[in-house]
C-alpha cells in the first residue's frame, strides 16, 4: 500500500534575527531547490528527476526540459554545477510541469553506491542511554538495496520481532573527494532530506555477535525523502526541528542542534577512510525516543504507520505491512 500525498504544513517557525549561518556551507552551484526523483503513473519502468515547484507542489521534468539530461538523481549530481543549473533553468522556466497527483515520488537517490550511518551521535540520545558521548564519530551502513520511497511500506521481516523507527537527517554527497578538509567540507554535500533507519533491534544488539549490519539492511529499512533540499535552500541544517510520529502519537521531537558529530565533521572523518562520490548517503543518527528504550519496550507491528518529520525539509509517511 501507498500512501496518499498530503500537504505537510510542519514546523513552520520564524529563524531568529541574527542567527548564525555556517559560512562553509555555500557548496556545488549555490542553487536553492528541492529536486526530487519520480515516476509517471503508467511509465512504472522510467525513472525521472524533477525540481518541486515548493514542498508538496507540482514537479518539473529536466527530462522534458531537455533530452540531454540524466534520468537519476546520482547522474544529475555527477555533472555537478552543470546538472544544477540546467535543474535551475528548468525550474524558473515554468515548463514541463507535471501535476504531484500524476507521479509517484521515489527516493531522492536510488543505488547509491554508499550508505553510511553514524551511531550515537545525538546527545539526548546519548542522555536517554546513560551512555558516554563518543570521542568521534561511531561508523556502521546499510545496503543500498535497503532504500526504499517516502511513501512506501516498511516490511516486517519474518526473522525478527524487535523493529524499531529512528527519524534522522542525510545528507547526499554531491561532488568526489577524498582526505577533505573539515573547512571545505560542506562544499561537498549536494543536500539534505528526511531518512528512517528502521532498525531490527533483535538482530543488532543480541545476535550476528552483536554486529549492527544485519539489523539495519533488512529490505526495506531506508525509506528516503520526500526531496533532496539544496543546501541553500536550508537556512541552518544544525538547528532544525525533528520528529517521529507513530499511528499519529508523537515518540521523538528534539532539535538537530544536538547532534553531536555535524555534517562537515563526518564528511571529512569519513573520507579518511574511503572516497567519497556523488550520490553517497549520509544517515547522522536519532534523537531519544526510540521503541527499544522505552519502559516497557514498543516495536512495531503490521497496520503501523510511522511518519519522520524535519523542519525545511518535509515528512516521509511510511505504513509497516
Amino acid at each position: 500500500m501507498r500512501l496518499p500525498l498530503r500537504s505537510f504544513c510542519i514546523f513552520r517557525s520564524v529563524i531568529a534575527q541574527g542567527q548564525a549561518v555556517d559560512v562553509q556551507r555555500r557548496g556545488l552551484s549555490g542553487a536553492a531547490m528541492r529536486l526530487v526523483q519520480f515516476r509517471r503513473r503508467g511509465e512504472e519502468a522510467s525513472i525521472r528527476v524533477g525540481v518541486e515547484q515548493g514542498e508538496g507542489h507540482s514537479v518539473v521534468d529536466l527530462k522534458a526540459f531537455d533530452p540531454l539530461m540524466p534520468s537519476t538523481m546520482r547522474e544529475l549530481l555527477e555533472l555537478g554545477d552543470k546538472g544544477l543549473e540546467c535543474a535551475q533553468r528548468a525550474l524558473a522556466s515554468g515548463k514541463c510541469v507535471v501535476d504531484r497527483a500524476d507521479i509517484q515520488l521515489l527516493s531522492p537517490v536510488t543505488g547509491p553506491e554508499k550508505v553510511v550511518c553514524v551511531g550515537m551521535n545525538y546527545r539526548d540520545h546519548c542522555l536517554e542511554q546513560n551512555a558516554p558521548i563518543p570521542k568521534e564519530p561511531i561508523i556502521f551502513n546499510k545496503f543500498p538495496s535497503a532504500i526504499t520511497g517516502p511513501y512506501d511500506d516498511i516490511i516486517l521481516p519474518s526473522e525478527s520481532q524487535e523493529v524499531d523507527w529512528e527519524v534522522e537527517l542525510a545528507f547526499v554527497i554531491g561532488r568526489r573527494g577524498k582526505h577533505i578538509k573539515e573547512e571545505d567540507a560542506l562544499s561537498y554535500v549536494a543536500g539534505f532530506t528526511v531518512a528512517n533507519d528502521v532498525s531490527a533491534r533483535d538482530w543488532q544488539m543480541k545476535r550476528n555477535g552483536k554486529q549492527w549490519l544485519l539489523g539495519k539492511t533488512f529490505d526495506s529499512f531506508c525509506p528516503l525523502g520526500p526531496a533532496l533540499v539544496t543546501t541553500d535552500t536550508v537556512t541552518d541544517p544544525h538547528n532544525l526541528s525533528i520528529r517521529c510520529l507513530v499511528n499519529g502519537d508523537t515518540v521523538q521531537d528534539s532539535n538537530t542542534d544536538q547532534i553531536i558529530f555535524k555534517t562537515a565533521a563526518l564528511v571529512a572523518w569519513v573520507s579518511k577512510f574511503v572516497t567519497l562520490i556523488p550520490g553517497d548517503v549520509f544517515l547522522t543518527g536519532t534523537p531519544p525516543g526510540v521503541g527499544a528504550f522505552r519502559k516497557p519496550p514498543i516495536f512495531l507491528k503490521k497496520g503501523d504507520v510511522v511518519e519522520c518529520q524535519i523542519e525545511q525539509l518535509g515528512s516521509i509517511i511510511n505504513k509497516v505491512v
